[in-house]
């Protein structure tokens, strides 16, 4: 009998052990649910954007967009049936959307620098033969568009502007004295409010990398 209950002391340990209940790394239904919740309004949010995403943007968009999947498809298994096809269509959603904002892209970005010229300025003009009196409203049209379209700008877009610029300011030096002072201090103001923008945009992109 004292055999008995020492082979039975013995055995408790490891019977104790076995009736253990495993423990396993899941992830609380309530936290995937929530992750999937603001991934679904993130894409949205995209997707119903009043404007096209600009080209700069869209990098920062895809390794949002494969930061935020990642942490769903590590747990993609835990999701219900529901939660997995949610997640899929989102996916979809934005991926239809990024294949929109490449084809926009490609037929908004101008083929030629006479193109991108006439885009700025709202009219196919030669710099080199403009007249002196043509001069204020060409860099006012330049200035306009830079107001309108800045935010959405990338830096292929500034460059491309600042030549254009670069030429308004060549003939302006060839034929200024041939305007009145009064349109030469307008000119002059419209220069400053672009170098003024620029150096703005020039500072924001250093504070935000």
């Amino acid at each position: 009998m004292l055999l008995a209950a020492g082979l039975l002391l013995a055995a408790t340990p490891a019977t104790r052990a076995q009736s253990a209940p495993q423990k396993t790394t899941t992830v609380p239904a309530g936290n995937l649910e929530r992750t999937l919740s603001e991934f679904g309004t993130w894409v949205g949010a995209q997707v119903d954007r009043a404007g096209a995403a600009t080209r700069r943007e869209m990098p920062k968009l895809t390794a949002e967009f494969d930061r935020r999947s990642r942490r769903l498809d590590r747990a993609a298994d835990s999701l219900s049936a529901e939660g997995q096809r949610e997640y899929t269509a989102q996916k979809v959603r934005y991926q239809q959307w990024a294949t929109r904002q490449d084809s926009l892209d490609a037929r908004q970005q101008p083929s030629t620098p006479a193109q991108a010229q006439a885009r700025l300025l709202k009219e196919n003009v030669n710099i080199g033969r403009a007249r002196a009196t043509e001069l204020p409203d060409l860099y006012l049209r330049l200035i306009e568009t830079m107001r309108a379209e800045k935010k959405g700008w990338s830096q292929t877009d500034w460059s491309t502007a600042s030549e254009v610029l670069g030429r308004l300011n060549d003939r302006y030096e060839q034929v200024r004295t041939q305007l009145p002072l009064e349109e030469r201090l307008r000119i002059r103001t419209l220069q400053g409010e672009f170098r003024t923008l620029e150096k703005a945009r020039g500072v924001k992109d250093s504070m935000r990398d």
